[in-house]
């Protein structure tokens, strides 16, 4: 781990395996960080940011640190690369996009760090009023499994480009490339404590970053139910939360969608990165006259798909994270089928061309669903679309509506004005027409209901670590005499 700017093992010695899951072997082994890790790191950021000076840093040589990190990472993008796919085992395209994306965030809020946050305010009474924007503090992050990289630099570089000081830690299973990472942030020369790397399990490291009383602000990204445990243990503190959580995000598409269009994104929407995304395209929302033609077609391509180790460069979708979650999107599986939903494709875990000691699962596909089922309900968080169909506008939203999340969505149509009104009622964060997935580091990323509190990415996303302050000074230094002064 890293903390106080060295590199230290866990103080109890513990270690953990970490797993490619396209083999089922170990391919490293880390420290295993404990409560008392936590601590050190949280202590070491508290003093960096309030005795050692992080709080009276300069905008432009926090935006320098970034830059350069930014470079380095360019640099060793290839080695970044291959390093995600072999640990959380998506297709190397992916991993590929994802470092150029990390690179650009660092690069996007550096520049960011030096632009005007303050406001001034044309008051009475012979007064300047003023705002101004002030680091949080001390910050604590925990990323999630299935963008290892690049959720942790979209919360490092907004953190360090307002003036906080940093403890992340990454999910247990893919450790590896925010290691990698912070070997770069060790190279650039960030001050002691500034930027800290703790390792180790959610219910003890990241439950301690949490609830600790030194730490500022947590922030997280994961399922809901780990989201709502956080925000209960920040409570007790009155922490700032930033909570981007799961989805269930619907892809409406009306009949007079650009058909080839519409079917390629229902599959890209779905089947990237293996459905281990939040804001995945998990309910294909149907219009009913489009269905025998639609249905048959998405059927035969997801069938083509190409399933294999990420790290070939002919693979289009690749393992689950590990066999405890592909176990679980097989149990979702079995719970379609015994709803009474009717499985058109996939549903096994593949084994075939040595495929049996990875854990992977073919692209899979329900129909024939209602509203109520937990397939239809719950996040799943793999590759497994569920059919909803509509016969109007209304019931298209209606549908679209019905769960607890609100992270994503989109509409398919011809119909511009259409298109609109449908998107305006939808109650997500995150929303496409005639498109899926793209988002940028310039715009806001998160969601609605429970797929989370406040946004990252963009203005939006520094704006979560800084704190707004109110300055009034009085420009005519005399008493009010508001009380009468009396001999």
């Amino acid at each position: 781990m890293y903390i106080d700017g060295k590199w230290v093992p866990g103080s109890t010695n513990e270690t953990r395996d970490v797993i490619n899951p396209a083999t089922g072997e170990v391919i490293a082994t880390v420290a295993e960080g404990s409560t008392a890790d936590a601590v050190a790191a949280i202590e070491a950021a508290r003093r960096a940011f309030e005795e050692d000076g992080w709080i009276d840093s300069k905008a432009r040589d926090r935006a320098a640190l970034l830059y350069r990190l930014a470079d380095l990472l360019e640099e060793n993008a290839e080695e970044f690369a291959q390093l995600d796919t072999l640990n959380n085992g998506k297709p190397l395209r992916e991993s590929r996009y994802d470092v150029s994306d990390a690179v650009n965030q660092f690069r996007y809020f550096a520049g960011l760090a030096t632009k005007p946050h303050g406001q001034t305010y044309d008051v009475p009474d012979q007064i300047q009023a003023m705002v101004v924007r002030e680091p949080v503090g001390v910050v604590s992050q925990i990323i999630p499994w299935n963008y290892p990289l690049v959720m942790a630099t979209q919360k490092i570089a907004p953190a360090i480009a307002a003036g906080c000081t940093v403890v992340i830690k990454p999910a247990e299973q893919t450790p590896l490339s925010l290691i990698k990472l912070f070997e770069l942030i060790d190279r650039v020369g960030f001050p002691p404590g500034v930027v800290n790397l703790v390792l180790g399990a959610g219910e003890t490291v990241g439950a301690e970053m949490a609830r600790n009383p030194l730490v500022d602000m947590v922030a997280f990204t994961g399922g809901t139910e780990t989201g709502i445990a956080i925000m209960k243990a920040a409570a007790d503190t009155v922490k700032k939360v930033g909570l981007e959580l799961g989805g269930k995000s619907p892809n409406i598409v009306f009949a007079d969608a650009d058909f080839e269009t519409a079917v390629d994104y229902a599959l890209y929407a779905i089947f990237a990165n293996q459905g281990e995304v939040c804001s995945a395209g998990s309910r294909l929302i149907l219009e009913e006259s489009l269905y025998d033609r639609f249905v048959p077609e998405l059927v035969a391509r997801a069938k083509q798909i190409v399933v294999g180790p990420g790290t070939d460069e002919s693979t289009e979708m690749g393992p689950l994270i590990s066999e405890e979650h592909m176990n679980r999107v097989l149990s979702y599986i079995e719970v379609g089928k015994k709803e009474g939903a009717t499985l058109l494709t996939g549903g096994r875990r593949m084994t075939e061309n040595g495929l049996d000691k990875g854990f992977f699962i073919e692209p899979t596909i329900f129909t024939d669903t209602t509203p109520e089922m937990k397939i239809v309900q719950e996040e799943i968080f793999g590759p497994v679309l569920v059919i909803q169909t509509f016969r109007t506008e209304e019931e298209a939203i209606r549908l679209a509506n019905g769960t607890k999340y609100g992270l994503a969505g989109a509409v398919f149509t011809s119909d511009v004005a259409k298109a609109h009104r449908v998107i305006r009622k939808l109650r997500a964060g995150i929303t496409w027409i005639n498109t899926y997935h793209p988002t940028f580091n310039e715009a806001p990323w998160g969601g609605y209901k429970q797929s989370g509190i406040g946004r990252e990415l963009g203005t939006y996303g520094l704006d979560e670590y800084l704190e707004v302050k109110q300055i009034n000074v009085n420009l005519e230094v005399a008493p009010t005499g508001w009380f009468q002064k009396r001999s």
